[in-house]
């Protein structure tokens, strides 16, 4: 005979509901042990099941150290809002980050092997959490991040952060300068730092497209080249970052901010997280 005694520790023990404590805790036999690993077996059939559903909503999470050398950052994906705020969902996306923070993984498939608790895998984890609320729960995206300085910003709703690193000066308004930069990607979504960091595949497709345009509007043939090669350059301008216009200033790019700031200082990495 299953006490309500043996399912409500049961349910304190896994945070399962009652009734899947109760049916766990009788097909065990009144065996614990068994019982979570029963409970833990229905989270990983509610994952296999739901494994094409889309995660849409969830949170974002970065932090960077007291040195403002390194960050990390992650977005934990789940179904629905309701479960986004759900304090036990927010309490293991803080989990991860702290782990991510203090083992360092380069991987999103080594942040899900680490082992933090001493017993579960991160994956495992999230597969009991799955079991619980019955909402696909994955890591979308994880990004770390090393540079002689480093800013994080998180955007309003912790559904967008972004990591940025800096290079050429370091002092508080770096720091300053790196929130700014920091927000800039928040609002534009550069591809790339500048424009070597634009693949050969998209710069040859942009030009097509260009040079397609510019026939199309009946331009010279002997002109097309040119036309196409302006026009690839006004992509660049709108989609790198450091040739962007600087949305606080529309009169400075994004490098002319910086070089007012501290003469060397630049942009050599960054890292946009985000609930899509």
């Amino acid at each position: 005979m299953i006490s309500a005694q043996d399912i409500n520790r049961l349910r304190q023990q896994t945070g399962a509901g009652m009734m899947d404590c109760k049916k766990a805790l009788t097909e065990a036999g009144g065996d614990f042990e068994k019982a979570i690993e029963i409970l833990r077996k229905r989270g990983q059939k509610v994952s296999a099941a739901r494994a094409d559903r889309a995660t849409t909503e969830g949170i974002v999470l970065a932090k960077t150290d007291d040195a403002n050398s390194y960050g990390v950052a992650l977005a934990l994906g789940c179904e629905t809002d309701f479960v986004a705020k759900n304090e036990t969902f927010q309490q293991l996306g803080q989990a991860i980050l702290e782990a991510a923070f203090t083992y360092r993984p380069s991987t999103r498939e080594d942040l899900l092997l680490l082992t933090p608790a001493g017993n579960l895998s991160i994956q495992e984890q999230i597969t009991e959490l799955i079991g619980k609320i019955g909402e696909k729960i994955t890591i979308t995206t994880y990004a770390a991040l090393s540079s002689e300085t480093v800013v994080s910003y998180m955007h309003m709703g912790s559904k967008l952060g972004v990591l940025v690193g800096l290079q050429g000066s370091r002092s508080p308004q770096v720091i300053e300068a790196g929130k700014d930069v920091a927000m800039q990607i928040a609002a534009m979504n550069p591809l790339a730092v500048d424009k070597r960091g634009i693949d050969a595949t998209t710069t040859d497709r942009e030009l097509a497209i260009a040079k397609e345009q510019a026939r199309n509007e009946g331009k010279p043939e002997i002109m097309l080249d040119k036309i196409a090669q302006g026009r690839l350059n006004k992509f660049f301008k709108e989609n790198t970052l450091l040739d962007q216009p600087f949305v606080k200033n529309n009169g400075l790019t994004i490098a002319q901010y910086l070089a007012n700031v501290a003469p060397n200082l630049t942009v050599v990495a960054f890292e946009r997280v985000a609930i899509v």
